[in-house]
């Protein structure tokens, strides 16, 4: 029988896992514009590293990739072997949203857990989660020159935000951290799937119609 992982080496892998999801996301979104394998690389890195060290640097601690730069290897890695897999196999279009919806669960579950770790208040901590979350990705499609997910179509950080609050919650209630990690997680995950699937979004602004005069 496997011994179950303490939850700060959960947490670890949590984050390594995020990194090589949203890394090999990003890859594959980028892929839809004929960057080289450079332009590639930084935008994975992007990607993978971006909520994260916004988080860290808002927090005020070290930048969670400097203090171990195997995040970093874990994102090259995952990016170049992307690269050459899509280059290999051909990949489908929106392939990308399942690995994407999985760095967001998985980076806010960490992202809100580190915040919580530093004694921040509880919304604090929930918005920190979303800023991990959905950072990596605004920059990832700024860097496409596309609109960013997360200020269209349907939900993203609404799902992220809630995954937060459930997490706070089941922490509070005294939940094992690791049973409380996965299921905000799991939320996350269902939430966001289930959005894409349903096309379900939050209602959009539209100005009304100026009349002549």
């Amino acid at each position: 029988m496997v011994a179950a992982l303490p939850i700060s080496a959960m947490m670890y892998w949590f984050t390594q896992c995020a990194v090589a999801v949203m890394a090999a996301a990003a890859v594959m979104e980028a892929g839809k514009r004929p960057f080289d394998l450079f332009g590639m690389v930084v935008i994975a890195m992007a990607a993978a590293l971006g909520g994260g060290t916004l988080r860290d640097l808002l927090l005020d601690r070290t930048v969670f990739w400097v203090a171990d730069q195997t995040y970093l290897i874990v994102a090259l890695a995952s990016a170049l072997l992307t690269f050459f897999l899509a280059r290999l196999v051909p990949l489908p279009g929106r392939l990308f949203l399942l690995p994407d919806a999985v760095g967001l669960a998985l980076f806010t579950v960490t992202g809100c857990k580190a915040a919580l770790l530093l004694g921040t208040p509880w919304l604090v901590a929930s918005f920190m989660g979303v800023i991990t979350g959905v950072m990596g990705g605004v920059l990832r499609d700024v860097l496409c020159n596309e609109e960013p997910l997360v200020f269209q179509g349907t939900l993203y950080a609404t799902a992220a935000w809630m995954g937060a609050l459930v997490l706070i919650g089941l922490l509070k209630l005294g939940i094992d951290a690791t049973l409380a990690a996965l299921g905000a997680g799991g939320l996350i995950f269902l939430l966001r799937m289930t959005a894409l699937h349903w096309n379900l979004g939050l209602p959009k602004f539209r100005a009304g119609r100026r009349h002549p005069n």
